[in-house]
């Protein structure tokens, strides 16, 4: 059984419903990996940038190994919010997941895709949108790709995401 710190279980659907960030999306994150896995990363940094859009399939985001920073697809994120904004949490949560599994040294794609949903399941139960996102993210390329649209990225310039990775902040007085 998962359970916080103070021995209660999380209750990470609810969490995620009231996340109004990325940032506190990250923190869900980082606690379910934790309760699953007993394995966490400090210091993380979140970049958004147009990483192109393919009906077929884009790149949702990447984290480059050695580094601190993850690379997250806005596109894909802006589609969510005129198609089906309730599947903006969701993807999200799945997408900060699965990259920082990878920030965690798995680097194989089948294993951390295996390790997301396994998780997500654990965490949010089997009819989640996050669940069913980590079990078959295909069902929802409709809702994340522009149809009839391929585009690659012209220019890369990212917007950091302030505050991203809370929980590595210290303050000296």
């Amino acid at each position: 059984m998962i359970t916080n710190k103070t021995g209660k279980k999380p209750d990470f659907p609810a969490r995620l419903d009231g996340a109004c960030t990325l940032a506190d999306i990250f923190e869900i994150v980082k606690e379910a990996v934790w309760n699953s896995r007993m394995k966490s990363r400090a210091g993380l940094m979140l970049g958004l940038a147009d990483l192109g859009n393919s009906p077929q399939g884009f790149v949702g985001a990447f984290f480059t190994v050695g580094s601190n920073f993850i690379v997250m697809n806005k596109i894909p994120l802006e589609r969510i919010k005129e198609t089906r904004p309730e599947l903006f949490k969701p993807f999200a949560f799945h997408v900060l997941m699965h990259e920082y599994i990878h920030s965690l040294g798995y680097l194989d794609e089948q294993l951390v895709r295996q390790m997301v949903y396994d998780i997500s399941r654990a965490v949010m139960g089997e009819s989640h949108l996050a669940t069913q996102l980590a079990q078959d993210p295909t069902r929802f390329i409709p809702n994340l790709a522009y149809p009839d649209l391929a585009w690659q990225p012209k220019d890369l310039r990212m917007e950091l995401v302030e505050g991203f990775d809370r929980g590595s902040v210290c303050y000296i007085n």
